[in-house]
C-alpha cells in the first residue's frame, strides 16, 4: 500500500524524483518555489567541524582527558558562531543547514558537556549522578526544540532561558577550571548545582540578553580597540578562570535581573 501511494506521488510529482540519498530544497525565486538538490558547503562544513568538536570531547572526557574535553565545548562554541554567520553573509542559508545544526548543537552543548560532567565527578554518585546529568541534557534538548520553534516569535534583544551554549560554558569551564584538583564534597556540590542548575536555566522563561542589537559595523572610538586588546589579555592569563566566571556571570545574571524588575516583559519578536 506504501510502495503504490509512493508510484502514485512520483506521478503527480514527476519534478520531485531525485537520486537516492539526495536532498532536495524548496527555494522562492523571484516569488516562484524552485526545488534545488545538494547542500552548500562551507556552512555545513563548520557546522561538522562543531559536531565534531562535541564528539571528540565526549571520546576524551571517556579517556580521562578532561581539560581537552572543556576546551574542545568551547572550540564548539566558536564553530557554531561561525557557521550562522558565513551562511548569511554568503546567503547560503537553507533548511537543511538549520536542521543539521540544531542537531550538532544537541551533541556539542547538551551531550558532551552532561558526559564530560558525568565521567570527570558525577559518575561516583550512581543513579543521583546520572539523573543530575539527564536534567542536563533533557534541558538542552528541549531548551534548542523550544527555540526552533519560537523563531520570530520573541524580541530578538532576548533569549528566553539561558541559551545552550553558555550552558555548556559554564559546565565546561568548571571542569576545565577544576580538573586537577582532588575529589571533595565542596566540588561535588558544585558541580551537581552547576550541571542541574544549567539545566533548569535552560528551560526556564526567564529572559537573557542576545546582545544581537549591537552595532558591530559602525564607527566607535579608537579607545574601544585597546579595550578588546584588554579583554584578549585578560582571557589570556587565565582561560578557564575567565571563561568560567564570565559566563557564570552571564547565567546568574538573568535570575538576578528578573529579581529586581519583577515579572519579567513580555518578549515580543526572535530569538537564540
Amino acid at each position: 500500500m506504501t510502495e503504490e501511494r509512493k508510484a502514485a506521488d512520483g506521478k503527480q510529482n514527476p519534478d520531485f524524483e531525485v537520486e537516492a540519498g539526495e536532498v532536495v530544497e524548496e527555494e522562492l525565486v523571484e516569488g516562484a518555489p524552485v526545488r534545488r538538490k545538494g547542500i552548500y558547503l562551507l556552512p555545513n562544513a563548520l557546522t561538522t567541524a562543531s559536531l565534531f568538536s562535541g564528539f571528540y570531547a565526549i571520546v576524551s572526557a571517556a579517556n580521562g582527558v578532561f581539560d581537552n574535553a572543556a576546551i574542545a565545548i568551547f572550540v564548539s562554541m566558536i564553530l557554531d558562531g561561525l557557521d550562522g554567520r558565513v551562511a548569511r553573509m554568503t546567503n547560503t542559508q537553507s533548511k537543511f543547514g538549520e536542521e543539521y545544526d540544531s542537531l550538532a548543537d544537541m551533541v556539542a552543548f547538551g551531550v558532551a558537556p552532561g558526559l564530560v560532567a558525568f565521567f570527570w565527578s558525577l559518575n561516583a554518585f550512581d543513579k543521583v549522578g546520572w539523573a543530575v546529568t539527564f536534567i542536563y541534557v533533557a534541558g538542552a534538548a528541549l531548551r534548542l526544540a523550544r527555540f526552533n520553534t519560537q523563531i520570530g516569535s520573541v524580541d530578538k534583544k532576548f533569549f528566553v532561558g539561558l541559551p545552550s551554549p553558555a550552558a555548556a560554558a559554564c559546565v565546561a569551564g568548571l571542569v576545565w577550571c577544576f580538573h586537577l584538583f582532588e575529589p571533595a564534597a565542596w566540588l561535588t556540590l558544585l558541580t551537581m548545582v552547576v550541571v542541574a542548575g544549567t539545566g533548569v536555566l535552560m528551560v526556564s522563561n526567564i529572559l537573557y540578553r542576545s546582545f544581537k542589537d549591537l552595532d558591530l559595523r559602525g564607527r566607535v572610538p579608537f579607545a574601544a580597540i585597546l579595550l578588546v586588546v584588554l579583554v584578549f589579555v585578560v582571557i589570556a592569563l587565565d582561560p578557564a578562570t575567565v571563561l568560567f566566571t564570565g559566563f557564570l556571570i552571564y547565567a546568574l545574571s538573568g535570575p538576578v535581573r528578573a529579581l529586581f524588575r519583577g515579572k519579567p516583559r513580555k518578549a515580543s519578536g526572535a530569538a537564540d
